[in-house]
Parts: structure tokens; sequence; C-alpha cells
């Protein structure tokens, strides 16, 4: 039951911040080690609670001021880099987020070679999931995806069955299985027969909720069918869902979603369409007098105008393959949260330096001090850990780098004192945020538990021995 309370502090921290899942774990373990021994000792833990809160509250405004933009390619491919433990792969992501912008889309794949490369292609990312996690063709990454896919678009919410039926079997008369459906929504009967269909291989389906609200979803739609080269079937223009033909459709080389949002990638639509649209978003920028409007209407332009950058990350065996596309997601993620928020000195020396938040702490009483001190000792674990499996000694390299200031922290790659952020050396703000907050309210409730109950798992039955083989 421990080990699972961890692992929800490690979890939540890589959905957050794409790393920073092993730094959640260590400070978990030395803020409930130091509590429990507190609490034993008579120190009330509510109070400590309330300790730890406030001193976490106080080392993450000090992370966030401790934090350095990162603007230039050589630094986001040293973030890359670190997180995936490999420079190549670094390299790799540096390139495709200067190609596509900080705020583009990068999706990762497998490649059939044995190098990675990059692929450019025209796509768009919209912030609604997959409906029902039934739709899911990958259960490692959670992630739902359909290739060479025939895209249904309607502002109609589905719920019965017969509304969709004529469609789907016009796709299936001319040999199309795989098929998208982006609507309001799409629930019982409905819903329940794509299930059904998709469970047994009759139609590869996926269907996601239309982006947007209002005017805006009507229009974000109309983005899509754009892109895709298909129309929106809308009663408002005389249209069900019955009368579609083929045309109607929109098509894209492939249209992948997550609980969160979906990307189309390489839709069928004309450039001079798409061109149109872009200008029209344009003189609607110009004119509105709303800054959220024209929000809004920059980040449709976008959408439409920007493209999808896909690595391809190769290997010798699928073993390999498999492992490198794990770390170059995680990367990826990584170097997203240190453009998003910054980065700060790595190597656990950030910590090691916000420790000075903490000092001259006032209005606390004694045992929610006591709650401080245990965050104030918890902060030296990472970086002790650190040197301690790489052969060196913690506690010595821990106070020589508190005797020196700044970025100066230990290399333990080389075994060296120096820089860090010169060096390379360098955390995402995000992770190292995420990891304390994560780890600190994982162990605050685990101090400020009395009890757990769970239930005994009944136990297995031995398996039948084996019968004696005649040679």
């Amino acid at each position: 039951m421990g080990a699972q309370l961890l692992k929800e502090a490690a979890t939540k921290t890589n959905d957050a911040a794409g790393d920073g899942t092993t730094t959640s774990i260590v400070l978990s373990q030395a803020i409930i080690h130091e509590g429990f021994k507190n609490v034993t000792a008579g120190t009330n833990p509510m109070a400590i609670k309330r300790g730890i809160e406030h001193a976490v509250g106080r080392i993450v405004t000090e992370l966030q001021s401790m934090s350095q933009p990162v603007e230039t390619r050589e630094r986001i491919g040293q973030v890359a880099s670190l997180s995936a433990h490999e420079e190549a792969i670094g390299e790799t992501i540096a390139e495709a987020m200067e190609k596509v912008g900080k705020d583009g889309v990068i999706t990762v794949e497998e490649s059939r070679g044995l190098t990675d490369e990059i692929e450019y292609v025209e796509g768009m990312q919209v912030d609604r999931g997959y409906i029902s996690p039934y739709f899911i063709t990958n259960s490692d990454r959670m992630e739902a995806a359909i290739d060479d896919a025939h895209l249904i678009i309607t502002d109609k919410k589905i719920s019965a069955v017969a509304d969709l039926v004529p469609a789907l079997e016009k796709l299936l008369q001319v040999g199309q299985k795989n098929v998208v459906i982006v609507g309001e929504d799409v629930d019982g009967e409905a819903l329940a027969t794509l299930v059904v269909n998709k469970l047994r291989g009759i139609m590869n389906v996926l269907s996601i909720k239309a982006p947007g609200f209002g005017d805006r979803r009507k229009a974000m739609l109309e983005d899509i069918a754009i892109l895709t080269g298909g129309t929106v079937i809308s009663e408002e223009t005389g249209r069900r869902l019955d009368s579609a033909t083929i045309e109607d459709f929109g098509r894209a080389r492939r249209v992948s979603s997550t609980k969160d949002d979906t990307t189309i990638v390489e839709g069928h639509g004309s450039e001079d369409a798409i061109q149109a649209r872009i200008n029209q978003i344009k003189a609607q920028i110009e004119d509105t007098t709303s800054e959220y409007d024209r929000e809004k209407l920059q980040e449709r332009m976008a959408k439409l105008s920007g493209g999808v950058a896909v690595i391809k990350v190769g290997a010798a065996t699928e073993i390999e393959l498999k492992e490198r596309k794990a770390r170059v997601e995680d990367a990826l993620s990584a170097t997203r949260s240190a453009v998003e928020e910054g980065i700060v000195p790595g190597g656990g020396v950030a910590l090691v330096r916000a420790q000075r938040a903490l000092e001259g702490v006032e209005g606390l009483t004694s045992d929610e001090v006591v709650g401080v001190n245990i965050i104030r000792r918890a902060l030296e674990q990472p970086l002790k850990l650190i040197v301690e499996n790489a052969g060196s000694e913690g506690a010595v390299v821990l106070n020589q780098v508190k005797d020196q200031s700044d970025d100066y922290g230990y290399d333990a790659e080389l075994g060296e004192f120096g820089p860090m952020l010169e060096r390379g050396i360098i955390d995402p703000v995000k992770v190292t945020r995420s990891a304390l907050q994560n780890a600190a309210s994982v162990a605050a409730m685990v101090l400020t538990t009395e009890s757990m109950i769970t239930e005994i798992p009944e136990p297995m039955s031995a398996a039948p021995a084996a019968p004696p083989m005649d040679f």
C-alpha cells in the first residue's frame, strides 16, 4: 500500500511534467521518514502537515524566482538530452521545436529504420480527446489512433444508432473501415454500437467531442472540415447525417487522440481553401476589439497554418525501439515543461539553494516549525543520493556545495565540481516543482493517517504438479 502511494506521487509528477518520477519518490521517502520520527516523539501530525505545506509554498516561490528562460536551440537541446540521457535525442527534439515553434505540435512514432528521422506534415491539434476509453488502440500510451481516416463532422449530438447507420454503411460499401466521428457528443445506443463494432473488428472507429463552445465551436468544426476536405453536416444548413454522401466526409492520413486532445495529420483539404480560411480569420482578427476573441482567433489561425513535426524513432531491435521511443516521449514532455516555466541548476543543486527561502520563518508554532525543518532536510536528499550512486560521499559533497553559491554543484558523471548551467546540467522548474508538491502531498497524507484498510487478497491455489516426463 505504501508503494502504491509513492507510485501515485511519481505518476502525478510524470503526468504534469513528463519527468521527475525518481525525485518525487526520493523526496516522499525523506519527508515520511523524518515525519514519522517526529510523530513518534510526540509532535502533532496536523501541525507538521501545516508546516510542510507552508515550507513547500515558500520553496516553490523561490524556485520560480531562480528560473531562467529557455529560448535558444542549444538550451532546448541540453534539456532534452539530459532527460533522455542521449545527446542525439536532444538534438532531434531541438530541431523539431525550432521548425514548428515552441507551441507547435510534435508527435512521436516508431520508424522502420535504424536511425531517428523528423517528418514535417500539415496538421491540427484540438483540445478534445476520445469520448470513450474503449476506442484506445495503444494501451501503453492510452492513445487512440486511426490511419487513413474518413471524418464525419457534425454539430449534432448523436444518441440514436439510426442517425449513424446510413453514413457508416456508405463507407463500408466503398471498402472504408477507418472512421472518425467529430460531433457535439456521442452517447447511448450510438456509442454502444460504435464500441461493439470496434471491439469486433468490423470498423476502426474513433469518436471525439467537437472543440470549443457556441459560435466558436461551429467555426472550429468548419476549420476541421476545410482542413480535411469535408463538409460540416448541420441541420442549420438543411443537412442531415442520413443524407450525407462520401464527398461530405473529410480525409486525413492519421488522427490520434488522447483523453485530453486530438491531432489531425495531413488533411486532404485543398491549399486554396485552407489559405482562404486563414485570410478570413486574419480579417476577423483585425476587426475584433476583444482581446479574448483576438487570442482565440490567432489560436485557430495557428492550428490551420502550422504543421505537425513527427519524430520517427529508429532502433536495431523491437525492445530497444520501445525503450528509446519512451525516452523520446519523456524528454519531449520535460522539454515542453522547461520552455513553459524555465530551468534551474540540476543535480539537486536547485533544491539545496532554495533552502534559503526557509530562513527566518516567523508566525509558526514550534510543531509547525518541525514540519518546515523536515522539508529543509528532505531538500538535500536528491543531491546526496545522486552523489552516493556515483560512488562518492554524499554528506561531504553536500557540505562543499552548500559552502558555495549560485549554480555551483557536483557533476556526478565526471566526478567534478563546477557551474551546473554551464555544463548543461539543468532541470525544468516544472519538473522540480511538481516533484516537490506531489511528494509533500502524499507524505502529509501518510503522516496524518492513523490506519489504512485494504482487502486481503485471496490465497492463490498452487498449480498442479507437472506429470513425470518419460524420456
